[in-house]
């Protein structure tokens, strides 16, 4: 059953979202994972894309972001991958931007959802935060200051 992480960040900056997830990609790559980032705005992986790539001084975390009808496969070798599309069968964490739950989430062995004190944002993850609770997904809390 794939184990879902609250990562609630205090404050609503979306930049320090943003950074969250490079912290959370960068470490979850460390550790050999291959990383699906999900969101339903072309313009947030946008900007998700220039912090990956600017996120350390000295280094940059590997990423592909692939167009949302991109058929995804293993062949596709960067650790993370971007999309508003479906992901790759060889994924194994999957961080959720979206508003919703993501249709395929139980695909993965864990799924992270980064939260900040944004109106829509925090009222989306509630909601998600209910729909994994009321299925039984085992979830775990991080408050991030």
């Amino acid at each position: 059953m794939t184990r879902i992480d609250f990562y609630v960040l205090a404050g609503d900056d979306p930049l320090a979202r943003l950074h969250l997830v490079c912290k959370l990609a960068e470490k979850a790559i460390g550790v050999r994972q291959k990383v699906f980032i999900y969101s339903d705005s072309e313009l947030q992986l946008e900007q998700l894309d220039a912090c990956l790539w600017d996120f350390r001084a000295m280094s940059f975390i590997a990423h592909q972001r692939l167009a949302a009808d991109h058929v995804a496969s293993s062949s596709d070798n960067d650790p993370v991958h971007l999309s508003t599309g479906e992901p790759a069968s060889d994924r194994n964490l999957l961080i959720n931007l979206a508003s919703d739950v993501p249709p395929f989430f139980s695909r993965f062995e864990r799924t992270l959802e980064v939260v900040n004190e944004q109106a829509e944002v925090q009222s989306a993850g509630r909601l998600r935060y209910r729909f994994y609770q009321q299925r039984g997904y085992p979830l775990h809390h991080h408050k991030i200051q």
